[in-house]
């Protein structure tokens, strides 16, 4: 195998033959730079296969990225395919090892997939194209633009003659390799395969119920781990009666393990390793532990209520933006409009429970992992555990859901933890679901406190938000934060986002489209007020709101050119303007959101009776993610579940604190959208003329303040806080 080497920052590919005289690809390019911000890493990687062509025929595409139910392991090996020019039936897919150093970011997070491997993925495959035929000429002693390729075919035009590419793939391994940037790709015009509906590869093992997922991991020999830990956060193990447990039937060994302070890391806590898992809970009742709690036990939701009321009625402590002077524009205005909103912690509340199976063996760890950041796993366990990381081996394994909680990989260091206290044996960690949903890393709750003014024309001309979140030294804790480009700032001449932290001792991290979950639910409606304030059509206001000039020019900011382009294209397909007919008790809401490249306009029809049964009768969707759907059917799936998830939390997702510890321990306490509850969600796409980005969270933010502002449009009642089981609703 070639030693892997630091490479330039450029794109270029290796071939090499395989045994039995196949062809052996591998692709070479820069590091995505959404991906590096995620893995806190700029170096660029060296290579290995990601398309092998085997002279029995077999095209095998490698696909990289861990799979958690975005489509990933599907969507990357399209993009290969189509350019290779062969039949999606005549590929098999493979999932690869976690190894940077091969194949470069390997990350499940911020919709970075699409956007940092559009252009690679496709020039890996039309390089590949490109030597096949490169081969066939030169066995044929033709130009090689004589010869065109359709379905794992080359052709030479004028004669006629064909050549599959197993039996020109011992040729093309001799073959210098084209410089990636001097390959043709297709036009999109040509595409049969991207654009295309295409299921997703693991489907029939997931509908046949196989063994696909980290749960269903099983190794010869393997034990099974429970691993308690303080239900106040970053509490210590002060005694545990372990020797007791070690005396129970089918209990391997319990032992205390110490662990450090850091949320992300391996913290305190009571392992226990049994021949069965339900072994381990046998004995995880008998287990008697006391904790030395910390200073987080003081800590409750109801204490950071009032800590937000407090420092609400303050100055802010610091200034996010600041542009023109919203204080003398507000009172200037001709009307002003006051509100408060709030929303809660939330849990990722994943099917699938956080775990991994662990081997330390032969200087060896060996890791089966649901990581979205296998790279960050393994670096986490090699500074926790002393190990070199070259010495750690990571089976990226299907998760059942992330939505984030799998970008932290505390679950990965407590079984390599737990393994090498029993070197040589296997060990299968599985978290419970109270565990799971007790010891989350949390989207944070947050409050903002709302002042706007309007001329006498009804215009927005000021915007004041003192914006309450969590954090210390003036930074926001993980995810808690509010960027300085939020819309409408830029849209509005005087504007003032300032914030307020309250330090606290409570895991805080990505929950799908981060920061943006929350954020929208708040602007979205408050927007709607200032519109119901200015006597103005909702979507109107919006529409006239996005095409007042911008306030300077700001880097990654939103295009309100497109987000005008999803706002007109929700309004017809939902007949908005016929809103008026609907009967008593039914309203329509509408809201928007850019986030992680992707512009998504949303419009709900909702019914709520007398007594307060709230039914969501439709959604309608609209996105821009560029001007290719790589796969329909996968982006779709995207957005419904993504419309349904944010419906979930909105409906009665909360996580309270009380006394440090999480109040609600499962599905009872935090509900998840039923079957009967779920609206049809109709989706259309508006093509724009930009390259494809992601999907997997950017159509979330807009459906809560969509169905808050329905809700309003129905009864008369404006929602500021969530979930909506405060507001005395019910839902069928």
């Amino acid at each position: 195998m070639t030693t892997p080497t630091t490479v330039s920052r450029r794109a270029f590919i290796r071939v090499s033959a395989l045994a039995g005289g196949g062809l052996l690809l591998a692709a070479y390019t820069d590091l995505a730079e959404g991906a590096a911000a995620l893995l806190d890493s700029a170096a660029d990687f060296a290579p290995n296969a990601f398309v092998k062509i085997s002279s029995e025929g077999v095209i095998t595409i490698m696909a990289k990225n861990p799979e958690v139910g975005q489509g990933i392991k599907t969507m990357l090996p399209m993009l290969i395919a189509e350019e290779l020019d062969v039949d999606w039936a005549q590929v098999s897919v493979e999932q690869t090892m976690a190894d940077q150093q091969r194949y470069g970011s390997q990350v499940a997070g911020g919709s970075s997939a699409t956007p940092s491997n559009w252009e690679p993925m496709r020039r890996a495959g039309a390089v590949a194209r490109a030597m096949l035929v490169a081969a066939a000429a030169e066995t044929w002693k033709v130009p090689t633009s004589e010869c065109r390729t359709a379905s794992g075919v080359v052709t030479h035009t004028p004669t006629g003659r064909t050549a599959t590419y197993a039996s020109l793939a011992a040729t093309a391994a001799t073959l210098t390799p084209p410089d990636p940037a001097s390959v043709a790709l297709k036009d999109r015009s040509a595409y049969r395969i991207i654009g295309k509906r295409t299921s997703q590869v693991d489907n029939p093992a997931i509908v046949t119920g196989k063994p696909l997922f980290g749960i269903d991991v099983s190794l010869p020999g393997m034990r099974y781990a429970t691993f308690v830990k303080c239900p106040v956060f970053a509490g210590k193990v002060a005694t545990a009666n372990v020797e007791d447990l070690q005396r129970l039937p089918g209990i391997t060994k319990a032992f205390i393990v110490r662990g450090g302070t850091q949320l992300t890391g391996l913290l305190d806590g009571v392992a226990i390793v049994g021949e069965t898992w339900w072994a381990t809970q046998v004995a995880r009742r008998r287990l008697r532990v006391t904790w030395d709690e910390g200073a987080t036990a003081e800590q409750s939701s109801e204490g950071f209520a009032r800590q937000a009321a407090t420092l609400g009625a303050q100055a802010p402590e610091q200034t996010l933006r600041s542009d023109g002077d919203a204080t003398a524009a507000l009172a200037a205005a001709a009307k002003v409009v006051e509100a408060a909103y709030e929303y809660p912690f939330l849990s990722h509340a994943t099917l699938e429970p956080q775990g991994a199976t662990a081997h330390f063996h032969d200087g060896i760890m060996e890791l089966w992992t649901t990581s979205q950041t296998p790279q960050g796993a393994r670096q986490l366990v090699a500074s926790t555990l002393g190990l070199d990381a070259a010495s750690i081996q990571m089976h990226m394994v299907r998760g059942g859901g992330g939505f984030g909680r799998r970008l932290t990989n505390d679950p990965v260091v407590e079984a390599a933890a737990i393994a090498k206290e029993l070197a040589g044996t296997p060990v299968k960690l599985l978290w419970s679901r109270e565990d799971d949903m007790t010891h989350d890393f949390y989207r944070p709750a947050g409050w903002h406190f709302l002042k706007a003014g309007l001329d006498a024309r009804g215009a927005l001309v000021a915007w004041q938000n003192h914006f309450v979140s969590f954090g210390s030294g003036g930074r926001f804790a993980s995810s808690a934060g509010l960027g300085a480009n939020e819309f409408p700032a830029r849209f509005v001449p005087n504007y003032s986002v300032g914030a307020s932290l309250i330090p606290f001792g409570i895991p805080t991290g990505a929950l799908r489209a981060p920061t943006s979950n929350a954020i929208a639910f708040v602007f979205q409606s408050f927007l709607d007020e200032l519109a119901e304030a200015a006597g103005a059509d909702p979507i109107q206001f919006r529409l006239d709101l996005l095409s007042s000039p911008p306030v300077g020019v700001a880097q990654g900011t939103m295009d309100a050119g497109r987000m005008r382009g999803v706002l007109e294209k929700v309004r017809e397909v939902s007949g908005w303007a016929r809103r008026a007919a609907l009967p008593k008790g039914t309203g329509m809401g509408v809201g928007f959101h850019f986030s992680h490249r992707g512009y998504f306009a949303e419009v709900v029809q909702a019914t709520v009776t007398p007594r307060g049964v709230l039914t969501v009768d439709k959604v309608w969707v609209a996105g821009d993610v560029g001007h290719t759907i790589i796969n329909p059917s996968g982006a779709e799936q995207q957005v419904e579940g993504s419309v349904l998830d944010g419906i979930s939390e909105a409906l009665a997702q909360a996580i309270t604190i009380s006394g440090g510890a999480v109040e609600q321990d499962n599905f009872d306490m935090f509900p998840l959208l039923s079957m009967r509850q779920a609206p049809p969600v109709e989706t259309h796409w508006v093509l724009s003329d930009n390259p494809p980005t992601g999907i997997g969270e950017p159509a979330l933010p807009p459906v809560v303040p969509a169905l808050t502002n329905a809700i309003r449009a129905a009864t008369g009642k404006r929602i500021r806080a969530l979930p909506l089981s405060k507001a005395d609703l019910s839902w069928s």
